[in-house]
């Protein structure tokens, strides 16, 4: 059995941080951000939550005699896992997302730095309960659950995962113009793009097109709308599911093939029609987009590759 030697740790800079490279000095951030009438407190007290945390989490990481290596998202898509390395993520729930993309196999434990600001459900762990499990990782005997991620092939050969879920259509979320094929039937279309969702996803952004959905349903019909059941998929679920928003019929464009459930081992096939500002991006960071302009087409389906987060789950896989 291989002996992990290194526990990698990401983070990303806290709002207050990033202000301060914005303006230079804390002062100037300070100023900026009264004279805009917000709370600069607020700010001040995140910052100081997280940084505590991140100083306990490292501290007891310390005591597992391996090599703590802490590095800031950004660097993520140019560092070099190794194949036996823990990873820990401190932060929000995004950071789970965006950092389970670059892996290949390697378990993630989440750590949540401020509950009182963040859900997470994606980081289950305390700082100071997180090295009990990076531990169980070492000796491998940590639980985890198995994610389905979804991937994009365009046919140049370029790829995408997603964690949460897929944006396709116009940078700017208007006017996206593509052919959509599935289940053997294709229509073009017309709308502010195509939202391919994961299990985890299912209750992020694709939960928001199910919401307005249900808003409209009782605008039209008020008391005599139907109660309306939610889509939610679980992580593990190897199907995807798809839906168009805002589609417009007209006579270049339909509006049938609006959602749907790309079952395992099934796919979605979108063709650009946009001469330009296509772009398909993952998980809601716009800045790690590709180019989905005329020419360009994007083949979806739930991905080989899946994330394994530790979890607290009972009936959770075990490492072997």
């Amino acid at each position: 059995m291989t002996r992990l030697e290194k526990i990698v740790v990401v983070t990303r800079k806290t709002r207050l941080e990033e202000l301060i490279e914005r303006f230079n000095t804390r002062s100037q951030a300070k100023f900026y951000i009264e004279h805009m009438g917000i709370d600069f407190s607020d700010y001040e007290q995140e910052h100081e939550v997280f940084t505590t945390a991140a100083r306990d989490l490292l501290r007891e990481l310390d005591h597992l005699g391996r090599r703590v290596q802490r590095i800031d998202w950004t660097f993520l898509p140019n560092f070099q896992f190794d194949s036996n390395d823990a990873v820990v993520v401190l932060g929000r729930d995004g950071l789970v997302s965006n950092t389970a993309k670059y892996l290949d196999g390697q378990l993630v434990v989440g750590v949540n730095p401020d509950p009182s600001r963040i859900d997470g459900l994606l980081v289950p762990f305390s700082p100071l309960d997180a090295p009990t499990a990076v531990q169980q990782v070492i000796e491998r005997s940590a639980t985890f659950s198995e994610i389905t991620m979804a991937e994009v092939r365009l046919n140049d050969g370029q790829t995408l995962l997603a964690f949460n879920d897929f944006y396709i259509g116009q940078r700017t979320h208007i006017s996206s113009r593509y052919r959509l094929t599935w289940h053997g039937r294709s229509e073009k279309q017309s709308s502010s793009g195509v939202l391919v969702s994961t299990g985890v996803g299912s209750t992020g952004w694709f939960s928001s097109t199910q919401n307005m959905a249900r808003a409209v349903s009782g605008l039209l019909l008020g008391d005599e709308a139907p109660p309306m059941r939610t889509l939610k998929l679980d992580w593990s679920d190897p199907r995807l599911a798809f839906v168009v928003r805002e589609p417009f019929r007209s006579r270049a464009s339909d509006v049938e093939l609006t959602a749907g459930l790309v079952e395992a081992g099934d796919e979605l096939r979108v063709e650009s029609q946009m001469p330009d500002g296509g772009v398909i991006f993952s998980d809601g960071v716009e800045a790690d987009a590709i180019a989905f302009n005329a020419g360009s087409l994007a083949t979806i389906r739930a991905a080989e590759h899946k994330a394994r987060l530790v979890s607290r789950k009972h009936g959770a896989r075990k490492t072997k």
